[in-house]
């Protein structure tokens, strides 16, 4: 490439060549039609290594096409790899992802501009329902899946269109129709606006307003069902209200929304302890109010939230009431008393009184300017080791207090997130040493505030690393310690062994050396077989590399000369030195449970680890979240682990694309419960600080990524949806063969990606036959549920 690059460039980085071959054309029709005002750049990250890992780019699981715009990164480019995608991407890099370009979106017709509007409008002989959306409004966001799908099943009788009005070339279409608000959803027939949806967004209420469309919102099933069904749940109103309450001495009162996904989960629970009440002759009711009906009684108490349930006595309000379970509501009523106020909330560190200095986005290079030394941390205020090191910072700074050379300042990364991205803040603490805003320097001293104040007195040395720890090897035991010169030696030579790779520092290593010990003298003393041998992988890095110790102590069983597995149970003297005497048979055994697993928490990784204290205001934050609710005992959980930490190093280090975290629900017992956890690992993705669904993808590093960048529902099982498709079951075969003369059974799994690639066409060719009055029947049959026929008929693979 001879020519100089643009302040706009689409690098693509690789490691060997054949993997970019079938791309080659491709980016250089690109590269050719943006001459001039783009540019797009090969890297072989295996010639270049170097400038690869400067900017930390890593290309070893594939090719990986990034973005730079006047010399910084921009974002990874995560569309199809088709001319027009790459063009769309490159006319406006900054942009979100058209919504034709996205999964599922060509059920959808996509309008582009006015005159196509004017053209479909006009030509189209179907009734034309027509979304009108801005690519940055999360109401659209959250209406475009479920419109994916009502296209899909309304095709036959209504086009569903969506047109981004949200630019220069919708202008008119935004002020012909007087469009002030997003989603806005109109309904077109013979080349003229008939109607507006003015209803809920929800899939079975639009599919049942397009069947008999008209400008009255549809009635929401749900919002009657609970009050018309039978229950012991007493339903109140604006007008019932105060001689309800006036006439019962206890009342708890439910206010609720039809549409809200917690008060839904809290419903069954309410009637079911409602109906305990009158069965136990517990005093009082419990009652209900939709107070997006009776709105009077929401303003008046103050209803900010949904559910909010308050307790009445004596025709007063007297106090919030936060259970949401029947027994836990049960026993309140039994005994009504208002519960403990919450602890109050952690002030913000940057709301305390300190020498801190808390910088901002729009200030930070000039606060920087201004002084000659400044450290800096770069933080999120749920990270436990950031609340570790807070204090001693804080005191530091305070020691240089008047010196007006020396500053000391924080960053909270989720919220100034273009400081953190421009000084690649991968994770937290990060600490960063700046002379006059130049030459940053990572930190990477000890943590304790004499560390800090030490290295500020004379910053251009290197800083002093944290002491290191008295040698465990000097001290006399029947430990052998080994090194990465005599390990591999020292192991041929014993045929049972059991090593503890652990790191001085490490406060679960400190705790279970004296065991450890104890442990080696006493195999010594009863002539147990084998040996107990300690690795210090601070020093013996290639040790700890070959046999994968991500987290400290790590504890490896080893038969002879080879890896077996790793230790399974606790970590005392008595434990140890049974395992020692049989470890085949501990191994065996089901009912030994790994202990000696250091929390996940504790691990450096880039997962988020979240408690019952910070869950709601981390989700609440972040507008897409990811969690894992996991067990540490838990097998399936181990396997997930390594492939969530991957994923979270790509999403949780990426402006824009998400968070993943994790909660480990043996120490947070009620928040699991809370969200209905009753297998592990659950996964569940978080939308604007709601539960929105679970996880069902597949548990990979690739999987979760996409899913990340891209988060979408599971789809609703194919026998659910309504159409001429027949699906069969182990049970119903018989019948169904018998009654039809012709039957094509299409066997498949829903996981199979070429099943999902035949569906439509299935569907559509079982649509056109029952349209014609053929008796030719089309059924389906989920083999993963019907292994009895399954594998009576499936020889190859899906689908059959």
């Amino acid at each position: 490439m001879n020519r100089p690059l643009s302040n706009d460039i689409l690098y693509i980085l690789y490691l060997i060549e054949k993997e970019v071959s079938d791309k080659l054309n491709l980016l250089g029709a690109l590269a050719q039609d943006f001459k001039g005002k783009g540019s797009v750049a090969f890297v072989n990250c295996g010639e270049y290594s170097k400038l690869c890992k400067k900017f930390k780019i890593s290309a070893k699981y594939g090719p990986v096409l990034k973005h730079y715009k006047n010399g910084k990164f921009n974002k990874d480019y995560d569309r199809k790899d088709t001319l027009k995608s790459l063009t769309t991407f490159m006319n406006n890099p900054t942009g979100d992802t058209p919504w034709a370009e996205e999964p599922g979106a060509d059920t959808v017709r996509h309008v582009d501009g006015d005159k196509d509007l004017a053209k479909l409008v006009t030509k189209e002989k179907k009734p034309l329902f027509v979304m009108f959306y801005a690519p940055w409004c999360g109401f659209c966001k959250r209406l475009k899946p479920v419109y994916q799908e009502i296209a899909t099943e309304v095709k036959q009788s209504v086009l569903l269109a969506g047109m981004d009005v949200d630019n220069a070339d919708s202008m008119n279409t935004r002020m012909q129709f007087n469009i002030t608000g997003f989603p806005t959803l109109i309904y077109f027939h013979g080349g003229k606006e008939l109607h507006r949806y003015k209803g809920k967004h929800e899939k079975d209420l639009l599919i049942e307003w397009l069947q008999n469309p008209t400008d009255e919102a549809p009635k929401d099933e749900e919002e009657e069902q609970w009050k018309d069904s039978p229950s012991e749940v007493v339903h109140l109103t604006d007008d019932s209200f105060d001689d309800y309450i006036a006439s019962n001495p206890s009342v708890l009162v439910m206010f609720y929304a039809p549409w809200c996904g917690h008060c839904k989960a809290m419903k069954p629970e309410y009637v079911d302890a409602a109906q305990t009440m009158k069965d136990e002759d517990i005093p009082g009711t419990l009652a209900a109010v939709d107070a997006t009906k009776e709105t009077a009684l929401g303003k008046r108490f103050e209803v900010k939230g949904f559910p909010s349930v308050k307790y009445f006595k004596d025709g007063e309000f007297a106090f919030e009431m936060n259970e949401r379970k029947a027994d836990t509501i049960v026993d309140f009523m039994k005994d009504p008393k208002e519960p403990p106020p919450p602890p109050p909330s952690e002030p913000e560190w940057s709301e305390t009184e300190s020498e801190i200095s808390h910088l901002q986005d729009v200030h930070f290079k000039d606060f920087l300017k201004k002084k000659k030394h400044v450290l800096v941390m770069f933080y999120a205020p749920w990270c436990g080791h950031c609340k570790k090191a807070k204090p001693e910072f804080t005191e530091a700074a305070n020691h240089y207090a008047g010196n007006k050379k020396i500053g000391f300042a924080a960053v909270d990364c989720t919220k100034e997130t273009a400081s953190c991205s421009a000084h690649g803040v991968q994770g937290y603490p990060t600490f960063k040493y700046f002379n006059y805003g130049k030459n940053d320097e990572k930190y990477t001293g000890g943590r304790t505030k004499d560390d800090f104040i030490k290295f500020m007195e004379n910053p251009q040395e290197p800083a002093t690393p944290p002491p290191e720890e008295e040698q465990w090897s000097d001290e006399p035991s029947a430990v052998e310690h080994l090194t990465d010169d005599n390990f591999e030696d020292f192991l041929s030579k014993h045929d049972s062994m059991l090593v503890m790779f652990y790191a001085p520092w490490c406060g679960h290593c400190k705790a279970m050396k004296p065991a450890y010990v104890e442990a080696a003298d006493e195999m010594k003393t009863q002539k147990v077989k084998g040996v107990l041998a300690a690795v210090n992988c601070m020093k013996e890095q290639k040790l700890r590399t070959k046999y994968e110790v991500n987290g400290f102590p790590s504890v490896k069983y080893f038969k002879d000369g080879k890896y077996a597995y790793d230790y399974p149970r606790s970590r005392t003297k008595d434990d140890l030195v049974d395992f020692m005497k049989n470890p085949s048979e501990a191994h065996k055994n089901p009912n030994t449970i790994v202990k000696n697993d250091i929390p996940w928490s504790d691990e450096d990784t880039y997962v988020a680890h979240l408690t019952g204290d910070d869950f709601d205001q981390y989700v609440q934050s972040h507008n897409s979240v990811l969690v894992m609710f996991y067990a540490p005992w838990c097998g399936h959980c181990k396997k997930t682990k390594p492939e969530f930490e991957t994923a979270a190093e790509t999403i949780n280090t990426h402006k824009g694309q998400g968070k993943m975290a994790a909660v480990d629900c043996t120490k947070d017992q009620e928040l699991c419960k809370k969200y209905d956890v009753k297998g592990y690992p659950t996964i569940k993705y978080f939308k604007d600080g709601e539960d929105s669904f679970k996880y069902y993808q597949a548990r990979t590093a690739q999987s979760f990524t996409a899913f990340m960048k891209n988060p979408q529902p599971p789809e609703p099982e194919w026998s659910a949806v309504p159409g001429k498709v027949k699906h069969l079951t182990d049970d119903n075969l018989e019948e169904v063969l018998k009654s039809h003369k012709s039957v094509l059974v299409m066997f498949y799994s829903p996981r199979c990606g070429y099943c999902k690639t035949m569906k439509p066409d299935f569907i559509a060719a079982a649509e056109q036959l029952s349209a014609e009055g053929s008796d030719i029947v089309l059924a389906a049959m989920d083999a993963t549920k019907n292994a009895k026929t399954a594998q009576e008929h499936v020889k190859t693979g899906y689908p059959t």
